[in-house]
């Protein structure tokens, strides 16, 4: 084992792999730190550009893009009170009061400090429970991979927002596009033209419902007025004020770690919970809000602590944790990687040189945030009439590029207007994702079982393994519920 990790170290220990997971945390801190841009975008239009790379690296860059835009995020959100990706929110709250008293280069240091912090325990935690969790996967079967995906596709409640039932609508039409193409026994399905009988393709359906819609609103809802950033002013963080805030960034980090390996959750609710549990217990409660260095600490920590914790269930058992991974899903598998217990069997040292890329990267989001303090400012100020066309070129000819066909790039577009639509009508994006990515498995595991049972569907309750997943999809389902009639009665009242 020790001479397989070595191996690994000696992998990606090279300059190009340092030089692309640079690029990748330095890439995705300035689009984190972009109104209106996010790190589901970067890492879309990162992904045509990774067909052309080794399997690792092109993971490695799409996760450095992910990390560097979670902690990008905050530099809006602490600069002119506009978080870059949602989970920045939270950091908002106290980060622009701390500004406006001329400590915005304090509350960016505090944002770092946290972000590191809680990703490298997030890493650590990757490393130690994902391998484990994959050897118990090993003991299931079609039956117990279908349960468990059905339990995956459950928590699309987690995504749905406001509305569980646009959340169903999404997850259906994701469900409904996941079925065109030719399936398992040589049918056709939605094959209206010659190129429709292939499927839809993942890049074309992924870059074209998270990234042209953030373009179409650019566009669309221009801000009249823009914020003027505020200066760095006071930056140092003393050792008496991050002691102080230790105790919330490990607890953040936790929560993010806990609930980032949960799928259907992700960064930007554990960023909340982290925050709400930091207020309740800090005895300096009564500042947050007003510009406490400790709310930045408690959320920075608990939304990059989820960032390695969504790929805990995406290696160990081939289920997305949030939207991002669920890219990385697909990512993997172009790559010729198919995320699972067999992973850990078949490409234990890509899995080794992951592990030791991602601890790596911690270091170089800690160098990338401190040598672009100064630049911060105006990276939250890029003129949209540049930015906006640039990122479209770079959709259309990432598209083309990957099998130089038009049809492809049709979609792309028709997703856009789709992805767009979907904003103007409150239908969450997320769901749509989670299940055009699990529904081919769902499929593949259901046909699979019912083959060995020769038609008997009581072989998907036939392992103590697929018992446990029905209860927690009870679980799941049920909690759902109340929760709705919990909400019909609070808007009634």
């Amino acid at each position: 084992m020790l001479t397989e990790i070595l191996s690994a170290f000696q992998a990606v220990a090279t300059w190009q792999n340092l030089l692309i997971m640079t690029a990748g945390i330095w890439g995705g801190v300035i689009v984190g730190a972009i109104p209106g841009m996010t790190g589901t975008m970067a890492v879309t239009l990162a992904l045509p550009f990774t067909f052309y790379m080794a399997p690792v690296p092109s993971i490695l860059l799409l996760v450095a893009l992910y990390k560097g835009s979670t902690y990008g995020g905050s530099v809006s959100a602490i600069l002119i009170k506009t978080p870059g990706t949602a989970s920045a929110a939270c950091t908002a709250l106290d980060g622009y009061p701390l500004a406006q008293q001329g400590k915005a280069g304090k509350a960016l240091n505090m944002a770092l400090y946290s972000s590191v912090t809680g990703d490298f325990i997030s890493n650590l935690s990757l490393i130690f429970l994902a391998a484990p969790l994959a050897i118990l996967a090993l003991r299931v079967g079609p039956p117990e991979y279908f349960m468990l995906m059905l339990f995956a596709l459950s928590t699309v409640a987690g995504v749905s927002g406001n509305s569980l039932l646009l959340g169903v609508v999404s997850a259906s039409l994701g469900l409904l596009l996941a079925t065109a193409g030719e399936d398992l026994y040589g049918s056709f399905r939605f094959a209206f033209t010659d190129d429709m009988q292939a499927g839809l393709s993942v890049a074309p359906v992924l870059i074209g419902l998270f990234a042209l819609p953030e373009l179409i609103k650019l566009i669309v809802f221009r801000a009249a007025n823009r914020d003027v950033a505020a200066k760095l002013g006071d930056q140092q963080v003393t050792r008496a004020e991050f002691m102080g805030s230790l105790k919330s960034i490990l607890r953040g980090s936790g929560i993010g770690v806990i609930m980032g390996a949960i799928p259907g959750i992700g960064p930007s609710a554990a960023a909340f919970f982290s925050y709400g549990e930091a207020q309740r217990s800090s005895k300096n409660g009564e500042n947050f809000g007003k510009g406490e260095l400790e709310g930045i600490a408690a959320s920075e920590s608990a939304n990059n602590g989820a960032c390695g914790a969504t790929m805990i269930p995406l290696l160990a058992l081939g289920v997305p944790g949030d939207v991002i991974t669920g890219v990385m899903l697909g990512a993997f598998m172009i790559q010729g990687l198919t995320p699972g217990p067999l992973l850990f069997q078949t490409n234990i040292h890509e899995v080794y040189m992951l592990f030791i890329g991602m601890l790596m990267s911690s270091v170089l989001l800690f160098g990338a945030g401190k040598m672009t303090m100064r630049m911060f400012s105006y990276v939250s100020h890029i003129p949209q009439t540049l930015l906006t066309p640039v990122v479209l070129l770079l959709c259309l000819f990432g598209i083309y590029s990957i099998s130089s066909s038009m049809f492809d790039v049709t979609i792309l577009l028709i997703m856009g207007v789709v992805g767009f639509l979907m904003f103007l009508m409150n239908i969450p994006a997320a769901p749509f994702l989670i299940a055009f990515i699990l529904g081919p498995m769902i499929e593949e595991n259901l046909r699979r079982a019912l083959a060995i049972s020769r038609g008997d569907p009581m072989v998907l309750l036939s392992s103590p393994i697929t018992w446990i997943f029905a209860v927690l999809i009870v679980f799941v389902v049920g909690l759902t519920i109340r929760r709705e009639i919990s909400k019909s009665k609070t808007r009634k009242a």
